[in-house]
């Protein structure tokens, strides 16, 4: 089988899914925005061509691209992109050069979180009330309907990026002002704010069935946590799967895949449990971000890449993930935008929990700091993993309250 592969080389986790899919036994080729040159000596071997674009988000650079390799051969069965800014061109391409796989419609409608939620309340998916709103006057509307608190955020966004939440009138004047809302109108949906804890749920799916679920829960909720400086946030994977506290969100999230025809692909579906109980956020057609899977391998003793590759490549899957650990990442933050100059509290993190230390970035003395809206893998953080779910969330709290830091 001939598979096309968008963006092989970056963020660092893409090289696994080329790496799956060479070991699956695809004929790969690689589509990216950097000269084949730049490619490392391991990436090239699992590659048996490559074509260099200006960009991944140009559709007809891509399309050329496509063109071109069809036209060498062999003929090509699958175009495969794993990051949401790159869906829909893959989505366009693959139509617009006849490649089977997840269509415009489908993808679209994953995009489009105003599409996505009126879609699913229809068919009796719990979801926050939401609309479309792309000018300041609507904005104000749907505030005057729904009363505050609301979120703001793009109606094609990916995790918290340029999402707001809005508690009162200066911070609707705000969020319009930063969006340009107030002068120029802009694809955005606005949405209640459901109070609960947020959590995600994860699928790989094969013909249909779910050959892989996994449920992470995020402390504090994914807003709070990109804004404030002095949380260590934590993503934490749950190995109690079988727990009856979970069965409401699995059939839910069985149920969207089924209603919007996610059968044969990675999935990651976001959600919220509260005072009115269990409702959908959004899903995308995609792995999670932050390097999830390299997370889920870990707890699980097995290769959702391969699993995924497999899937594509033989229409069939092996994985049989173990549930032996709970895994977590936290995220610690410089004490301020600047230059990192020391740290404190890494002896001590090593010597409680070093046996169940996955892996840790710390930025090295003299680097630049990234601002902490940048996401999970921004500055410094760990991976840890402990056959007790409990265990492993108070390894993370312990963690967080005793490594530091320091910026100037």
């Amino acid at each position: 089988m001939h598979v096309i592969f968008m963006a092989p080389n970056f963020p660092a986790n893409q090289r696994q899914f080329v790496r799956a899919l060479s070991q699956a036994g695809a004929y790969v080729t690689g589509i990216g925005d950097v000269s084949g040159h730049h490619l490392d000596p391991e990436l090239k071997g699992w590659l048996s061509g490559y074509e260099h674009v200006r960009s991944l988000a140009d559709e007809e650079a891509v399309f050329q691209a496509v063109r071109r390799i069809q036209k060498r051969g062999p003929w090509v069965h699958r175009l495969e992109a794993t990051i949401e800014g790159m869906m829909l061109t893959a989505a366009h391409v693959r139509e617009r050069a006849a490649i089977p796989g997840l269509s415009v419609e489908t993808v679209t409608l994953c995009r489009d979180k105003f599409e996505m939620k009126q879609f699913l309340r229809k068919r009796g998916i719990p979801c926050a009330r939401n609309a479309a709103v792309d000018t300041a006057e609507k904005a104000q509307a749907f505030v005057e309907e729904v009363g505050y608190p609301v979120i703001l955020k793009p109606r094609d966004g990916a995790g918290a990026h340029s999402t707001y939440r809005l508690n009162n009138e200066e911070d609707l004047k705000k969020a319009l002002a930063e969006t340009g809302l107030t002068h120029t109108p802009r694809f955005f949906t606005m949405e209640e704010f459901v109070s609960g804890h947020e959590g995600f749920y994860d699928t790989l799916t094969c013909n249909g069935k779910v050959i892989f679920e996994g449920i992470s829960h995020y402390y504090p909720n994914v807003l709070e946590g990109m804004r404030e400086r002095w949380i260590s946030p934590q993503i934490v994977i749950t190995n109690r799967m079988q727990a009856s506290g979970y069965q409401e969100l699995r059939t839910m999230g069985r149920k969207v895949l089924s209603e919007m025809g996610l059968g044969d692909t990675s999935t990651h579906m976001e959600w919220f449990f509260g005072p009115k109980g269990l409702s959908f956020s959004e899903i995308g057609a995609r792995p999670p971000g932050c390097r999830h899977w390299d997370l889920y391998n870990y707890a699980n003793d097995c290769d959702l890449y391969l699993a995924w590759a497999q899937s594509i490549v033989h229409g069939e899957s092996d994985i049989k993930p173990s549930r032996h650990y709970a895994a977590g990442i936290i995220s610690i933050r410089p004490s301020q935008d600047g230059k990192v100059c020391g740290y404190d509290g890494l002896n001590k993190i090593q010597q409680r929990y070093g046996e169940w230390i996955l892996h840790a970035k710390i930025p090295p003395v003299g680097s630049n700091t990234v601002p902490i809206e940048a996401g999970y893998l921004a500055n410094g953080w760990l991976w840890v993993r402990h056959p007790d779910y409990d265990q492993c969330r108070a390894m993370l709290d312990d963690i967080g309250r005793t490594l530091k830091i320091y910026a100037r």
